[in-house]
């Protein structure tokens, strides 16, 4: 694992302008609190981590870890609603703890960082249940963006690994294609719908006011099509959604 530098994360203290969007929302935000759990193994990086998010009015950490299960026994004290995750831990990596949160708290959401941008990372943090997936060398903003998209029930991909997965999507496409067509024959036409919107990266609430849906009743979509398409979590199916031809790629 390196060392945090004054690269991570874009520089920890260069809090983003955090200007209009933070002082519009700054008073509303304090009524609803986004709880925090980070895990990672370098004291230095979860203070840099901290700090970002406490320029955040409406993300507060509540707990951090410096292991797998050190995180996984916090997250059952703490109930947080987000869990940030570095992929490279001791004892318990960040895959298998993404896993076993899914597990055991599947209303929590995952999002891994990670100094490495390898494939196999990508996808066994997509298998383990994550929603979302960043580089520690990201933008600041991006972290922040992070928590706040899985936090409402969408998915979250920095630049850097979206490209990457939408570049694996690409490859083979007609056969993919092909192949992700069968696979959602099985949904109803709304279900369908719903596919679409969340692989354009739509939370439950955005799909809700697209579909003039209640947000409950788009979570029941989202849970009934993830079950019918056998995916484990959102990001898988935008995956699906891009292969199937349902989505343009930017």
């Amino acid at each position: 694992m390196t060392s945090l530098s004054s690269h991570t994360f874009g520089g920890c203290f260069h809090i983003l302008g955090l200007s209009a969007l933070t002082l519009r929302v700054a008073a509303g935000y304090r009524r609803f609190v986004i709880r925090v759990l980070l895990a990672d193994d370098e004291a230095m990086v979860r203070a840099g981590v901290r700090a970002i998010l406490a320029a955040a009015p409406d993300i507060e950490v509540v707990a951090e870890a410096g292991d797998g299960r050190q995180a996984l026994a916090l997250a059952r004290a703490h109930r947080p609603d987000v869990v940030l995750l570095d992929v490279r831990m001791p004892t318990l990596d960040g895959l298998a703890t993404a896993a076993e949160l899914r597990r055991t708290q599947p209303d929590v959401a995952v999002v891994m960082l990670t100094t490495f941008s390898e494939d196999a990372y990508i996808g066994g943090a997509l298998d383990s249940g994550a929603s979302g997936f960043l580089l520690k060398s990201g933008d600041p903003y991006e972290l922040m963006a992070a928590v706040r998209a899985v936090h409402a029930g969408a998915s979250f991909l920095s630049p850097v690994i979206a490209h990457r997965v939408l570049q694996r999507v690409g490859a083979g496409h007609m056969s993919r294609q092909a192949a992700a067509l069968d696979r959602i024959a099985v949904l109803s036409p709304r279900e369908r719908e719903v596919l679409a919107l969340v692989g354009a990266g739509l939370s439950n609430a955005e799909i809700g006011q697209r579909l003039f849906l209640v947000e409950g009743t788009v979570k029941a979509y989202v849970s009934a099509m993830l079950s019918r398409l056998d995916v484990k979590n959102r990001v898988q199916a935008a995956v699906l959604a891009h292969e199937a031809g349902l989505i343009t790629p930017p």
